[in-house]
C-alpha cells in the first residue's frame, strides 16, 4: 500500500522530457540524437519520441514552453505585487523580478536539479528562431513588462541605446545564472559561492549598474 510520501512513477512521456532537457542542457539540442534521448529515458521503443511528440523539434518546443510558462507566471505575480504598492520604483526592483522567478525551477518541473536555463541559453545561441517560435508570443509577457518598467526608470538615452543594454542584460543574466545552475547540479562539490544568497544579490547589483550607468559615450559624436 502506498504511503502519502511516496511519489507515483513518472510516465514514459515525462521520462522522455526529463532526459531530453538534461541532455540538451549539457550538449545543446544539435548535439543530442533522438536515439540518445530514448536510451537516457529508459524507453525500449526507439520510436517513443515520435510517438509522444511527433518530432524532436516538437519536443524542444514543449520543453521551452514548460519552463517559460512557469517563469512567466512567477514573474507576473512578482510584478503584480510590486505594482499594487506603486512599484517598481527602482531599476534594482525590476532586475530582481527578472532574476528570482527564473531560478530554482527543478521541483516544479519534476527534476532533481535545475537544467532549464542552460537548455534555453544553448538553444537561444544555436537556434533562436526555434526558441522564439516555442514561446508563441505568449510566455514572455512578464519579461516585456519588466522592459517597459526599465524604459521608464533608466537614465534618459536614445531608445536604440536602451535596447542594446537590454541585449547585454539578457546575455549577462543568462550566462551567469546558467553557470550557477551548472555548478549547483554538481553534487560532488559544495559550491559555497554559488549557493550563497549574496552571490545572487551581487549579480543583481552589477546588472543594475549596467542599466543605470550614464550613456553619453555610447552615442556621442566622434
Amino acid at each position: 500500500m502506498n504511503t502519502a510520501d511516496e511519489k507515483a512513477p513518472r510516465g514514459a512521456r515525462e521520462q522522455i522530457k526529463l532526459a531530453a532537457r538534461r541532455l540538451f542542457a549539457e550538449r545543446g539540442v544539435d548535439g543530442v540524437s533522438v536515439r540518445e534521448i530514448v536510451d537516457a529515458s529508459g524507453q525500449k521503443n526507439h520510436g517513443s519520441v515520435n510517438y509522444y511528440f511527433g518530432t524532436k523539434e516538437a519536443l524542444v518546443r514543449e520543453l521551452v514552453a514548460d519552463g517559460a510558462r512557469l517563469i512567466d507566471d512567477r514573474r507576473n505575480a512578482h510584478l503584480d505585487r510590486l505594482e499594487r504598492t506603486g512599484g517598481p520604483q527602482t531599476i534594482r526592483q525590476v532586475v530582481e523580478a527578472l532574476v528570482y522567478p527564473s531560478i530554482d525551477l527543478a521541483e516544479e518541473l519534476g527534476e532533481e536539479s535545475d537544467t532549464y536555463l542552460r537548455f534555453i541559453t544553448l538553444l537561444g545561441m544555436s537556434n533562436r528562431a526555434l526558441f522564439l517560435e516555442a514561446l508563441e508570443g505568449r510566455w514572455n509577457s512578464g519579461y516585456l513588462r519588466c522592459l517597459d518598467h526599465l524604459r521608464r526608470l533608466m537614465p534618459d538615452m536614445p531608445e536604440p541605446v536602451k535596447n542594446q543594454r537590454f541585449v547585454f542584460l539578457g546575455a549577462y543574466l543568462n550566462s551567469v545564472l546558467s553557470a550557477r545552475e551548472h555548478a549547483l547540479a554538481d553534487r560532488s562539490r559544495k559550491h559555497a559561492t554559488w549557493r550563497s544568497r549574496q552571490t545572487l544579490e551581487h549579480l543583481i547589483h552589477t546588472a543594475t549598474m549596467m542599466l543605470a550607468a550614464p550613456a553619453e559615450a555610447a552615442y556621442a559624436a566622434p
